[in-house]
């Protein structure tokens, strides 16, 4: 009688060997002259200075940004579409917009793609949306992992977590110090959820109204899952040819990436000591899924603002005096946005009128 293997485990080294080999080529169209390629290498590489006089004008004393995130039970959703091109572009979302916020330039992202067993076509679809993400981003998909663990996962589905590094020059990093009261909020538009408060999202949409993907409401174009599987919208763009426009003056005071906690929770982590925010309902537009889930889950109004981001996913805080120039510059980048309040005297809280 022949002895067991790793195969007989439920877990098909060969199968995950070709998997790696067929996808370098997703990795390879987020390489720019920065990575070193390494094929089958145990870790990936980066060149900082790649361009040393470009690297010296622009980085006299460079940081080092990092961050970690996941898509949480937005993943169920793509379980229940039996749809995984979008799920990666939320990975990189998360974790690129985290690092955006400080002023970093994003430069390489890094992906934990975990299940009970490898399906190569699925786990295929995810990749493409991690490159498609990177892409977006301007940055680098350097390597990841997929390990198969029988057993712990429910049958086809997976978990995904990622990891970001980016960099800013120390003297231009954004964290909020400079805020004080009468400076301006403005509001960049979200695509719909991103990927948070999913947990409530599904309780009330599939257990309490009994909605399922395929549904379809009025208020909404496509169907339920449609609109629950838009992907997080990538800043970096925007946000980034904003802070090289201004770059002899650091006209971003502070920003937040509006993920779970929404508006009430994420402005707060940027303020100063002595300052708080006023946010004035009405001042822009509320995509209509997010009235769809308070009226089905007779949600009351400061729970959908504690929880969701209410169509808001970044946030700037900006000097009053340039204000309106910044509002015309991203206007001509063709990006909504809105001045949804102010900063006012207070303890770090933020109020919504």
């Amino acid at each position: 009688m022949a002895g067991l293997s790793y195969k007989d485990a439920g877990v098909d080294i060969e199968a995950k060997g070709r998997f790696t080999s067929d996808i370098y080529h997703q990795l390879r169209r987020t390489f720019g002259p920065r990575v070193i390629e390494n094929p089958g290498g145990f870790a990936g590489l980066f060149s900082l200075n790649h361009e040393s006089k470009l690297f010296s004008k622009n980085y006299q004393d460079p940081v080092l940004v990092s961050s970690t995130d996941g898509v949480g039970t937005k993943l169920k959703i793509a379980f229940m579409m039996d749809r995984h091109d979008t799920i990666g572009i939320d990975l990189v979302a998360m974790c690129v917009n985290d690092i955006l916020v400080l002023g970093a330039e994003p430069l390489f992202f890094l992906d934990y793609m975990a299940s009970s067993k490898m399906i190569p076509e699925k786990m295929k679809e995810v990749l493409h949306g991690i490159a498609n993400g990177c892409c977006e981003a301007e940055c680098a998909l350097l390597g990841g992992e997929t390990p198969e663990m029988p057993g712990f996962y429910h049958e086809g589905e997976y978990d995904l977590a990622g990891f970001a590094v980016g960099i800013v020059e120390k003297k231009k990093i954004i964290n909020g110090k400079g805020i004080s009261a009468g400076d301006v909020v403005i509001g960049l538009k979200s695509s719909g959820l991103h990927s948070n408060g999913f947990s409530l999202v599904r309780k009330v949409l599939f257990e309490k109204a009994k909605l399922d993907v395929s549904s379809k409401n009025k208020a909404i174009n496509g169907t339920i899952g449609d609109e629950l599987l838009k992907p997080t919208k990538i800043y970096v763009k925007p946000i980034r040819a904003l802070l090289r426009h201004y770059r002899s003056k650091q006209v971003v005071k502070g920003m937040a990436h509006i993920t779970g906690g929404g508006l009430v929770e994420n402005i707060p982590r940027v303020l100063p000591e002595g300052c708080s925010v006023r946010i004035k309902k009405g001042s822009w537009p509320v995509p209509e899924i997010f009235g769809v889930i308070q009226k089905k889950g007779k949600i009351k109004e400061d729970e959908m603002f504690n929880v969701l981001n209410m169509g808001i996913g970044m946030v700037l805080i900006v000097s009053k005096y340039y204000a309106p120039s910044i509002m015309k510059k991203l206007k001509q980048m063709k990006e909504d946005s809105f001045v949804i309040g102010k900063v006012i005297k207070g303890n770090k809280k933020v109020e919504i009128v």
